[in-house]
């Protein structure tokens, strides 16, 4: 089983944090190869950064589909272009805030989410809702952390994201944290550990939940939604991402 896990922003210490989180979880016998996209954003807080992430990102997918691999994990809190990744990609495609709300939604009867900047706030609310887990988000709060500055040695992030978890349990009445970054997974337990509640990150739930599905010989429908791109001729800049058959692929520059 070969597990492509793409972080779609092109800091590189970061997808090799996510790699040793992912492997930690995955089975024997799964091979988690973990990937940034060579072009695009360093950080990913905002739609216009996911926007312009996201044709990395599916570059990314296409060349999965071409080296054989066995399903996806797009390893960011805004599940960029989740869908037309799906379009993509015979195997299933995992977006991480999908994975972790539906994994905290199983084990508490509501969760909030701490996440970095307030101005993603809405997103994550906007995913919870597209998900269905409206009823079970309690809140969604920002730390004001850059993503940047979630692998910083000596930094506060860490201390700020706890005391903030803190206070989701204490105010929000909830009974789980579903941390709301990508970059937050390689101290997960370290918050668990500090609150004593359970803390969902989607990484390792999304890897555990793609196992499950290739396990099961399940694959992205090709009907209707999830169906290739039509095949037509894009122009401009990005003529080398025209959607071709089935048989063809994307080639990036």
């Amino acid at each position: 089983m070969r597990i492509k896990l793409i972080n779609p922003n092109t800091t590189q210490r970061m997808t090799e944090s996510m790699g040793r989180c992912a492997r930690e979880v995955a089975s024997p016998g799964t091979e988690i190869v973990a990937v940034s996209p060579t072009m695009g954003p360093p950080s990913i807080e905002g739609y216009y950064d996911e926007a312009i992430a996201s044709l990395g990102m599916l570059a990314e997918v296409e060349a999965g589909e071409r080296e054989g691999f066995d399903g996806y994990v797009i390893a960011c809190f805004g599940d960029p272009a989740l869908y037309a990744a799906r379009e993509l990609a015979r195997g299933p495609v995992i977006g991480i805030a999908e994975a972790a709300m539906h994994a905290a939604s199983v084990i508490a009867p509501g969760f909030s989410v701490v996440t970095t900047l307030a101005r993603t706030c809405g997103m994550a609310w906007h995913l919870a809702e597209r998900y269905g887990m409206t009823r079970f988000c309690m809140n969604v709060r920002a730390t004001d952390v850059a993503v940047l500055d979630l692998d910083v040695p000596g930094s506060a992030a860490r201390s700020i994201i706890i005391d903030e978890c803190r206070r989701a349990l204490d105010e929000d009445g909830s009974d789980a944290i579903v941390l709301g970054c990508a970059g937050m997974a390689e101290f997960c337990h370290e918050v668990e550990d500090a609150i004593g509640a359970p803390v969902v990150e989607g990484v390792t739930a999304a890897v555990k939940w793609a196992e499950a599905l290739i396990a099961l010989k399940l694959h992205t429908s090709k009907r209707g939604d999830f169906a290739r791109p039509l095949a037509k001729r894009y122009d401009g800049v990005l003529a080398d991402y025209s959607p071709r058959d089935a048989a063809a692929h994307i080639h990036r520059k």
